[in-house]
């Protein structure tokens, strides 16, 4: 399709844009969108989603299961939920709302597997269109290229592609820490996990993406076309256009994994030895990540299950005493071949490092296994019908400058225990990741992911009640506000426009200025609560 329009905004004279921009400051800051707008469509509006026609199942019934996310948290109906069949499906959905125009209040968000936090894929009144069901184009390979990739549709799922992957000896690079997401939904993010260090996030290994933006149109971008376009959606929270297809990043696969796990009692430990670990040459660990673990008893004998210690008399005794400790995770991929040789350069590594001699648990495991290893912890909580419950997560990049103040803060005085759900710490290294995404991250090279990912019960007053975990959060984020330490958040959530220009800080500008390129009536991804639907108007003038 003609992309012509998208670019209409950039043959506006440099004066009005600033003029443009200085005025949706304006009308922006202090907006409160702590609850979701829910404004009732016209029955027009609806009307004319009934009388489309097109090849498309656009549905009204049945459509409960887009009310909610894995957050569990919002419960927010939207008109009608289409299930594409071709790209074109989604660009005349788009294209419809767009040219409505400020007559009607819909709104469209992208859902992939729900697993939003804040009811960020939710569109209350508005149109959700489910990306899982979208698998157009299939998965193809380019195997023979000097650096491989696959095409992939945004709504297959990456534990999909591993399995593809590998039949032909190949795999991504970086990864979520759980697998049975879509493509579109992690690279709207950023998709961050152990590997990170290495390859950067998701967002740092994808060649092209198709985008069909807030205006209907149809694009193809990459760092050598349309690239303002690439970089905006790449991190950009859906707010510029919904990602259709992806081309991936692939590199040979390993078939076997060393997977360790070790104590700390020292944070200052931890903490040289994962930045150590993330600086060394490439011949390092594979994957890096660690965890807080505070008041829990019987940590080792849980392990057992997966791992075996390397001195079990040494592991038996090992007590906690009541302390806060660290645990450093690592993962070193080879092939049964190399066992040998990565035996020895584990040992090696390991020399170097300060945990608790004691506390060294080890084991091998498939690839596969490894990489999906979250899903087997998702299967046991169904089983116990503990998966689908209130999710109040937080996640934070905290600069290594600041970690240490962080820690001493949070995990002492706020954290009382990690029984609700895993705290996750480690470090990645910025000098290796894409710059110019719609990503926002910390001024410093070396930060860290800090990660409270915890369950309610949802009947609980307790401490493990939904309540009770999110005045806990309230309390680290007015922490993070007050202490001015440079942190961000990440799968940001914000409930007043001027909370969202501190978060991006100098992006802001550049967000709003693909925003008025690329979704100008605010039609897109309403969940993310950064452009209510409420300011089209002023949007709109410029365009």
């Amino acid at each position: 399709m003609c992309i012509s329009q998208s670019n209409k905004l950039f043959r506006l004279k440099p004066i009005v844009f600033k003029i443009a921009l200085v005025f949706l400051l304006s009308i922006t800051i202090n907006r409160d969108h702590t609850a979701t707008p829910t404004p009732q469509s016209p029955p027009s509006s609806r009307l004319s989603l009934e009388t489309m026609r097109f090849d498309g199942n656009l549905s009204f019934e049945n459509i409960q299961h887009a009310s909610k996310d894995f957050g569990n948290r919002f419960h927010l109906m939207p008109t009608a939920v289409l299930y594409p069949k071709s790209i074109s499906n989604i660009a005349q959905i788009i294209n419809h709302v767009f040219n409505l125009g400020l007559t009607s209040h819909l709104t469209v968000a992208a859902r992939g597997h729900g697993h939003s936090l804040e009811g960020q894929a939710l569109a209350p009144d508005g149109v959700v269109i489910d990306m899982e069901s979208y698998k157009s184009p299939a998965m193809t390979f380019h195997a023979r290229e000097k650096h491989p990739y696959v095409d992939v549709s945004a709504g297959e799922l990456w534990i999909n592609i591993l399995h593809e992957s590998l039949k032909r000896g190949l795999t991504p690079k970086s990864w979520t820490d759980y697998l049975h997401l879509t493509v579109g939904g992690t690279l709207s993010n950023a998709g961050i996990s152990g590997q990170a260090f290495r390859h950067g996030p998701q967002i740092n290994n994808v060649y092209r993406l198709q985008v069909v933006t807030g205006r209907g149109d149809v694009v193809t971008c990459s760092d050598e076309q349309n690239a303002d376009l690439f970089n905006a959606a790449l991190g950009g929270l859906g707010q510029f256009g919904i990602i259709t297809e992806a081309r991936i990043a692939l590199e040979p696969a390993p078939t076997k994994v060393k997977w360790i796990r070790a104590l700390y009692s020292d944070f200052t430990a931890f903490t040289n030895d994962q930045e150590r670990l993330i600086s060394h040459s490439r011949d390092a660990f594979d994957y890096l990540e660690g965890f807080v673990v505070i008041n829990r008893t019987g940590l080792l004998n849980n392990w057992r299950s997966s791992f075996n210690p390397r001195d079990p008399v040494q592991a038996e005794q090992f007590t906690s005493d009541g302390r806060i400790l660290f645990c450093l995770e690592l993962a070193k991929y080879f092939n049964v071949e190399d066992v040998g040789e990565i035996e020895r350069e584990v040992d090696s590594l390991l020399m170097e490092l300060s945990y608790i001699r004691s506390t060294l648990f080890l084991s091998e495991v498939s690839y596969v296994d490894f990489l999906d290893r979250v899903h087997v912890s998702e299967m046991k909580l169904r089983e116990n019908d503990l998966w689908d419950v209130p999710h109040p997560w937080l996640n934070l990049l905290v600069p290594r400058s600041s970690i240490h103040g962080f820690a001493e803060e949070v995990f002492h005085n706020i954290v009382k225990d990690t029984s609700n759900g895993p705290v996750l710490i480690y470090p990645v290294n910025k000098s290796r990741w894409k710059n110019g995404t719609s990503l926002v991250t910390p001024d410093e090279d070396v930060f860290y992911l800090v990660a409270f990912l915890s369950s309610a019960m949802p009947s609980s007053v307790g401490r493990d009640g939904v309540d009770a975990l999110l005045a806990r959060n309230r309390r680290i984020v007015k922490f993070v506000s007050e202490s001015k330490l440079g942190i961000k958040q990440y799968l940001p959530h914000y409930t007043t426009t001027q909370e969202w220009r501190a978060h991006f800080g100098d992006k802001w500008e550049v967000f709003l200025r693909r925003k008025l390129a690329y979704d100008p009536l605010a039609i897109l991804a309403p969940g993310q609560r950064i452009f209510p639907r409420a300011i089209s108007f002023h949007l709109s003038i410029y365009v």
